[in-house]
């Protein structure tokens, strides 16, 4: 009997295929089932925080109150919704125009905005690449001389034209998970640049409302100062008057003259810090110092939030852009570690090309000869002392981005203590000066009826008004501060940003 008629024989199963087919087969099989698997851990997100408050003293549920403007009760609503415009709670048009205008016109988020579109490119580029098969087309054309004698051959040489076209078809079957892992990093690292959008965001709206109310306390201050120092240089007048009349002491004008100056050097430093926040918020706004005219904020144009939100530090690690975004790169850095370890892992690569060969363009696509190949290639790392030192070093980095991120927490926790303390400390320093002022004032209405009466001498009236100026001006920055506490608890908890209630991507797409 034939040999190669036994050996089909044998090599042939009882359903009639052939043992090279099911051998071809069970390798696919056994490939698609090794592409199926990812190298390194799946990424697990952090657990919340377990702090069950901000403080280890509960703080009340509504601050105390002052008797002045700003002074009110604020009550701390636990689980109370954040608009996405929280700055409009105080209360000022203008501002929310400003804000308006700079959230579309700001570089910064301009540059952020860009920054967030490179990373989703470049993940929609490596995804491009790795997840699907490369396809390639070729055409050639060539001009050789072939002579027979090379062959050993008798004949004289020929020279002929070769065209060939082809499509080649290469592929790199994902044994160990690399390509899924890296698109995973790349999509955590496009997670991280949208955090960055959303802090910047949030950053520029705290700044520009800071930045107005600044500018709102230096007026009141400008104009209380003047005040104060028109009520000195008026009781410098009369301390001359006297010293030329005989019944002062030249020591006297000179001390009043030396703080008279020192009144008068303020204002400037009052305004230059008025200016400087007019030009701050407009850089803020995304325009120039001076290319229009912006608006100018004072104390009557803000109110007090009577009601003020507070979260759980659980539901803060899913509020604050800057914790997402630590947890993006914490992500990434999990991802990464495993690229390093898929590749102590056996890569393969698969390509196939097809095309045709001929000696005229007009055959080239009809009678030309078929040429085709096909080609796996599998490798295993046997000896490479920098691949064990890469895992290493990726899994350090996990590490870093592990402690990075418990730092953000505990940051972002200690920001809502201080804030918390803040509007509980700052209200009773405003009660404090607001009894300051009404004593000063009522001081001032005692010291005129003594004048009008001829008990009192209008020097101490200047006195008495002076001092109640000056207690003003505490006054004034205390108020404005109650306002910029509030501002500064929007911004603690994250604004009114929260991460969209959608599935994260902890796990490749095995797909």
């Amino acid at each position: 009997m034939d040999n190669a008629k036994v050996t089909r024989r044998l090599c042939t199963d009882r359903t009639g295929h052939d043992c090279g087919t099911l051998r071809a087969l069970t390798v696919l099989t056994l490939a698609g089932l090794l592409a199926g698997c990812v190298a390194g851990p799946d990424f697990r997100r952090p657990a919340l925080p377990d702090a069950a408050a901000y403080t280890a003293v509960p703080w009340p549920a509504q601050t105390a109150s002052a008797a002045t403007a700003f002074g009110g009760t604020q009550r701390l609503v636990e689980g109370a919704t954040i608009s996405d415009r929280w700055w409009r709670e105080l209360g000022s048009p203008d501002l929310d125009a400003l804000i308006d205008d700079a959230l579309k016109a700001s570089p910064t988020l301009a540059s952020a905005q860009a920054t967030l579109r490179q990373a989703q490119e470049v993940h929609a580029a490596q995804a491009g690449s790795t997840r699907y098969p490369q396809v390639d087309g070729g055409i050639g054309a060539q001009r050789q001389r072939s002579s027979p004698a090379t062959l050993g051959q008798a004949g004289d040489a020929r020279e002929f034209s070769l065209y060939n076209a082809s499509v080649g078809v290469h592929y790199n079957l994902d044994l160990a998970g690399s390509n899924r892992r890296a698109l995973e990093a790349l999509s955590a690292r496009a997670d991280y640049r949208r955090y960055q959008l959303e802090g910047a965001r949030l950053t520029l709206v705290a700044n520009i409302v800071t930045t107005a109310i600044t500018q709102a306390r230096l007026a009141a201050q400008i104009q209380a100062t003047q005040t104060l120092l028109s009520g000195q240089e008026e009781q410098l007048n009369l301390s001359r008057e006297r010293v030329r009349l005989g019944q002062g002491a030249p020591d006297d004008v000179l001390a009043l003259q030396t703080l008279v100056e020192q009144t008068r050097s303020g204002i400037p430093l009052l305004r230059k810090q008025r200016q400087q926040s007019e030009h701050l918020l407009a850089v803020l706004a995304g325009l120039p110092p001076g290319a229009r005219e912006l608006p100018t904020f004072t104390l009557a144009d803000f109110i007090l939030p009577s009601d003020l939100p507070l979260v759980v530090p659980s539901e803060l690690a899913r509020r604050r852009p800057d914790i997402q975004g630590a947890e993006a790169l914490l992500h990434a850095a999990n991802a990464e570690y495993g690229v390093a370890v898929a590749k102590l892992y056996p890569q393969l690569n698969l390509s196939a090309n097809f095309g045709s060969q001929a000696l005229g363009t007009g055959a080239l696509f009809g009678s030309g000869s078929a040429v085709w190949s096909l080609v796996a290639q599998l490798t295993q790392p046997l000896f490479n002392a920098g691949l064990p030192a890469e895992k290493r070093a990726a899994l350090a980095a996990f590490d870093t981005a592990a402690a990075n991120y418990q730092s953000v927490v505990l940051e972002s926790l200690r920001n809502v203590a201080d804030v918390l303390a803040a509007l509980d400390n700052d209200v009773q320093s405003l009660a404090a000066l607001a009894a300051a002022d009404a004593a000063a004032q009522k001081s001032v209405e005692s010291m005129q009826r003594q004048y009008a009466l001829g008990a009192a001498s209008y020097v101490q009236l200047l006195t008495a008004q002076q001092q109640a100026q000056q207690s003003r001006i505490n006054l004034i920055a205390a108020q404005a501060q109650r306002i910029a506490d509030s501002a500064a608890l929007y911004q603690a908890l994250g604004g009114g940003w929260i991460e969209p209630l959608v599935a994260r991507e902890s796990e490749p797409d095995d797909s």
